[in-house]
């Protein structure tokens, strides 16, 4: 007897599931054997094909990374045994450090790129074609401090090479029997390049065998279980979103034909030459004698027993906004972008369109939590014990125990606030939020503002000295209570 599922959504009887064709498989069935096609309409799709398609990726890339994410040291300085003023002369000496380091060009293995603008071109590639990798190679250069590098590799480098020989290597990702990554093999052209240059495979093993050392970073994001390569995050919405961008191609032609005014003249002597109306340079194929032509308030000559059968578009087509609206709606769930911040538009009221970025932005803080674990700290890692190795960080007990390593190397990665649609609430919603020690001030200037605390600080300080040097006050009163109370209620009305 049928029971549970086998009712609903696994029955094989009722008549709207017959119809569908399935046929599932394992992640390398599912993903891998399809991922070529993939990367390649979906970079399509940036590249052109459609326009929601490029503003989709970048409206993530934008919000997520910004001008990058920055670094805010937090050593365990309880564990490690300083004082607290010691600890914030070891986070400033740090992050002088590392600014020296991730503000040059000299971090890119290629030097076009410093550490932030790596950040958005590893995590747009990611977005883009699924998943992005990135190399830590040592590489010495004159007047260099530092000889940590990052070298960013599209996906599609890494692939399936042509001997096997009995490895468990799929999608270019070499595991061991336990399932464990441990390798990766890099083409030594592009597969789509037109070089003809002989393409040849490099192992790199994740980690070093002998130092446990990270040979290079894979940034995926996962959906299923043994899955080895990532999926471009435009994969599930490619074909609505090729369909639509067909759509509005044929609408804009549409509009475009007419808008156009153009006569036709049949005429009984054949002297009469085709497309005389139209300006040469309007014309679009002015060699091709079987092509006819509109151009705006033209004239075209018809040659004897030809009559012309104009068809009206009837555009600009009033449901044209509404039908495309629908259909991001749906592709923006997808994607975990909200229909008004996908398109830009916010014509809603200040609570609908506040609600949209808070869904947003819950999205936006779960990928920047997961590029500042799988992609900045490791890289700060690495490039943190290189310091301590050339006594440019003193760092007791560094190499010695994982815990001391661990209590040096914590840190947090804040990036561009979510701003604020009204600021005026915001910031007073930040300030309850203070004072009843559910946040930092640390934290709430960092959301708000992208800024530092501490650097606020002393730069606050300052400013209070130059002003009572000058005998200068700052004007403008705060907002009382009830004039935010005011403010919500009239809100609430509206």
């Amino acid at each position: 007897m049928n029971s549970g599922y086998s009712h609903h959504g696994a029955s094989r009887t009722k008549k709207s599931l017959l119809g569908w064709i399935f046929n599932g498989g394992s992640p390398d069935e599912d993903i891998i054997d399809n991922l070529d096609v993939l990367r390649q309409r979906s970079r399509d799709l940036y590249m052109g094909g459609s326009a929601l398609s490029t503003g989709a990726l970048k409206t993530a890339r934008t919000n997520v990374i910004g001008t990058g994410l920055r670094l805010k040291p937090a050593i365990d300085a309880d564990f490690l045994g300083i004082d607290e003023e010691q600890a914030d002369e070891l986070k400033r000496t740090i992050e002088r450090e590392f600014a020296l380091w991730s503000e040059s060009v000299d971090c890119d293995a290629q030097r076009l790129n410093n550490f932030f603008e790596l950040q958005q071109l590893a995590y747009l590639s990611q977005l883009m074609s699924g998943d992005c990798f990135a190399l830590l190679p040592m590489i010495p250069r004159p007047h260099s401090v530092y000889d940590l590098r990052i070298r960013l590799m599209e996906a599609d480098r890494v692939c399936d090479p042509d001997r096997i020989d009995g490895r468990d290597i799929k999608g270019g990702v070499e595991c061991n029997e336990y399932g464990e990554v441990i390798a990766y093999w890099f083409s030594s052209r592009h597969p789509l390049s037109t070089s003809s240059k002989r393409q040849t495979w490099t192992r790199v093993e994740a980690f070093g065998l002998q130092s446990g050392r990270r040979n290079l970073l894979h940034l995926m994001e996962s959906e299923r279980p043994e899955q080895r390569r990532g999926v471009p995050i435009l994969a599930p919405v490619i074909e609505p979103l090729k369909q639509l961008g067909r759509y509005t191609e044929a609408e804009l032609m549409a509009a475009v034909v007419s808008g156009m005014f153009t006569v036709f003249i049949k005429s009984n002597t054949p002297q009469t030459p085709l497309g005389e109306g139209i300006d040469l340079e309007h014309q679009v194929d002015s060699e091709d004698e079987t092509t006819y032509e509109l151009g705006n308030g033209a004239i075209i000559g018809l040659a004897p027993g030809e009559e012309a059968q104009m068809a009206n578009p009837g555009r600009p087509n009033s449901a044209f906004d509404g039908f495309v609206t629908a259909i991001l709606r749906q592709v923006g769930a997808a994607l975990e972008i909200p229909y008004e911040l996908l398109v830009k538009h916010f014509t809603a009221s200040y609570s609908a369109s506040r609600a949209a970025l808070l869904e947003a932005w819950k999205s936006f803080r779960m990928r920047r939590s997961w590029l500042a674990a799988d992609f900045c700290q490791p890289i700060y890692e690495e490039w943190f014990a290189e310091a301590v190795a050339k006594g440019r960080i003193p760092a007791p007990g560094f190499f010695d125990d994982p815990l001391i390593r661990r209590a040096y190397t914590r840190a947090e990665w804040h990036g561009p606030s979510p701003g604020q649609i009204d600021p005026l609430k915001e910031a007073n919603a930040a300030i309850l939020r203070i004072k009843a020690a559910i946040s930092t001030i640390e934290r709430e200037t960092a959301e708000l503002t992208g800024g530092d605390f501490e650097q606020n600080v002393r730069q606050r300080a300052r400013e209070e000295r130059l002003l009572q040097a000058s005998s200068l006050t700052i004007s403008g009163g705060d907002p009382t209570s009830e004039e935010v109370l005011e403010s919500n209620e009239d809100e609430q009305e509206q």
